[in-house]
């Protein structure tokens, strides 16, 4: 499910739950309006053992769910405050929809353009075997031997090139653990990460989990990523005695220096520190991606175009070489 039904899923449960309603029966009112999929199954797999009897700490921990969602769940059950933890949870999801959606619409142009060069490509190569081949094989046109290799790069390397390019381009949009490693190394998608990952940390604050429980958690979800390996080293300086979070933090590479000025600002409340580093990140986020947005439309066109004076090139070398051999005949 998206993040931004799973929002709106967890702000439906906290309102079934203040308006009285036990857990695994506002559970089995969701799931009969879910389609069938994994979180409709787990969520009735979680009603099933609720009614058993079996305490939300323990049923909610073997679910194919979300490890934040769990955790969120189980100290929403030890603080006797579920409502308030899921309408912290459904503010999260929903931040976070806001700004990935904006950032996934980047990678969205050079997969239109890549995919568009490729099918021009293959047309323009499907052209030039059958017919200008067919021409090239009489006697009477005789071809350069630069034109000879334009018209080979142009129906054999070209789409090959193109075709290789889109689909690697495509793997790694659809891989999580190269998304998890670029979408820290490139601006925007840097931007919308801190704003993730200090939400994060600040929801669990809140919640009342110690800073030690949620620097692990979140690490855990940043398992393979730069911030997941300094996250680890904050966790180690905070265990050495260093409280303040200006020291624990001091000399990483990962996290700006205004994400800790501001955290480290906010003095004993981290909790507010890291809210107001996620609501100033996320705000960077969205205007680096409408400005990437609103270049990259232009761009794409002019690459589009570019390409296309690039396939037709051989086609003209050929008709050229044609009309040549036409005048000296």
């Amino acid at each position: 499910m998206k993040n931004d039904e799973f929002a709106f899923l967890n702000q439906q449960l906290a309102a079934m739950l203040r308006d009285g309603i036990p857990l695994e029966g506002a559970l089995r009112r969701l799931c009969a309006d879910l389609r069938q999929g994994t979180l409709r199954t787990e969520l009735q797999l979680l009603e099933a053992d609720l009614a058993r009897g079996t305490p939300l700490t323990e049923a909610i921990r073997p679910r194919q769910l979300p490890d934040l969602y769990k955790r969120m769940l189980e100290v929403g059950a030890q603080s006797h405050d579920l409502p308030g933890v899921l309408t912290l949870l459904a503010d999260h999801y929903q931040r976070t929809h806001a700004i990935w959606t904006r950032l996934k619409g980047l990678m969205v142009y050079p997969l239109l353009v890549l995919t568009a060069a490729f099918l021009l490509a293959a047309f323009l190569s499907l052209i030039v075997h059958q017919f200008l081949l067919s021409i090239v094989a009489g006697t009477w046109l005789r071809l350069s031997p630069m034109a000879l290799f334009g018209l080979q790069f142009g129906y054999l390397i070209s789409p090959v090139v193109i075709g290789v390019l889109a689909l690697l381009l495509a793997l790694a949009v659809g891989s999580p653990p190269v998304r998890r490693r670029v979408r820290w190394r490139v601006s925007a998608f840097r931007e919308a990460s801190l704003a993730s990952l200090a939400s994060t940390l600040a929801l669990l604050l809140q919640s009342g989990v110690p800073l030690d429980s949620a620097l692990a958690l979140v690490a855990q979800l940043e398992t393979g990523t730069p911030a997941g390996a300094e996250l680890t080293r904050w966790r180690q300086n905070l265990a050495a005695g260093r409280g303040k979070f200006s020291e624990m933090a001091a000399d990483g590479r990962v996290f700006p220096p205004m994400f800790v000025w501001m955290v480290g600002h906010a003095g004993e409340d981290l909790a507010a520190g890291f809210q107001r580093v996620a609501e100033t990140y996320q705000a960077r986020a969205q205007y680096r991606s409408d400005l990437l947005l609103y270049s990259a439309l232009p761009c794409a066109v002019l690459g589009l175009g570019l390409l296309i004076i690039i396939q037709v090139q051989p086609i003209i070398s050929v008709f050229t070489s044609f009309m040549n051999s036409l005048a000296d005949f």
